[in-house]
């Protein structure tokens, strides 16, 4: 009896592994949500170790699972698309939860350029508990768009104990965080660099050129985001090279919500070349 009840425990573990199962029925790792979603796409919460617990933030992760040929989209979407949105309100013993977005590449659907990723990737947290004595929950809820030829809206719903002094994903959120794009100011020296911003143009057709430094031979993508969520401004467009081998951009004045004003306006310049990737604040003057 003993032995019939262990083999069908085993064909039942073993069927949900290999359908790839949904967050009702997926197998937990250790550390580790179970995956909410299906085999387009899935989401899972995963833990990072916390042994600082004296002013360190806690690590962990929004891991987001995809299905070849199928993409999500970055915290801008570019000229389509809908930004994933994550609800952490129902958290336990949290104060602020920080989502980290590694580096994203431009991508073309249905003939418009969008932001995003179209593999595996790991957004990281940085999560300060109220209480460094207390245990710490994280629970999320997440809207976000899975697309191949056509785009479906997700949703998933997730809860994660933290606090564990080891955790098997230290490795991958550390290599996650690598990824995300270093700070850095206008005109700062380096290999990859933004050495200006400025506009053009009179106030009815300006338009922002930029300049930005990389190592020789490098592919550069650019990407330009509004001081807030309801600015749209459109992918800046490669325009050759400049003074001193820099490469040139440029992209419309466009997509200000009613009754903002560019003059003054702080957009973000995130600048991408192979495996480096860089953010930089700009004022347009």
């Amino acid at each position: 009896m003993t032995a019939g009840f262990d083999r069908l425990r085993l064909w039942v573990a073993a069927f949900a592994i290999a359908a790839g199962g949904s967050g009702a029925t997926a197998l937990a790792d250790e550390g580790a949500s179970p995956w909410d979603g299906d085999s387009r796409g899935a989401v899972r919460l995963i833990a990072g170790s916390w042994r600082d617990r004296a002013s360190a933030p806690m690590r962990a992760g929004i891991e987001i699972r995809l299905k070849p040929g199928w993409h999500t989209y970055w915290r801008y979407p570019g000229d389509a698309g809908v930004p994933p949105r994550f609800d952490f309100a129902g958290s336990r013993n949290v104060g602020a939860v920080t989502v980290l977005w590694p580096a994203p590449r431009r991508m073309v659907e249905q003939g418009l350029s969008v932001i995003g990723y179209a593999e595996d990737v790991i957004l990281p947290l940085l999560v300060a508990p109220r209480s460094r004595a207390e245990p710490v929950t994280l629970r999320l809820k997440a809207d976000y768009a899975l697309c191949e030829k056509l785009c479906l809206p997700a949703q998933a719903a997730l809860a994660l104990t933290l606090g564990k002094e080891n955790s098997p994903w230290d490795g991958a959120l550390t290599e996650a965080s690598l990824r995300v794009p270093k700070r850095r100011t206008l005109g700062e020296a380096g290999e990859l660099a933004v050495r200006s911003v400025r506009r053009e143009g009179s106030a009815q057709g300006s338009r922002v050129v930029i300049e930005v430094a990389a190592p020789a031979g490098q592919g550069i993508d650019l990407f330009a985001e509004g001081p807030g969520p309801d600015w749209a401004l459109p992918l800046p467009v490669a325009e050759g090279t400049a003074a001193g081998g820099r490469q040139r951009f440029a992209l419309d004045l466009d997509g200000a919500p009613p009754g903002a004003k560019y003059e003054g306006a702080v957009i973000t310049i995130t600048a991408v070349a192979g495996s480096d990737a860089i953010e930089v604040p700009a004022p347009l003057d």
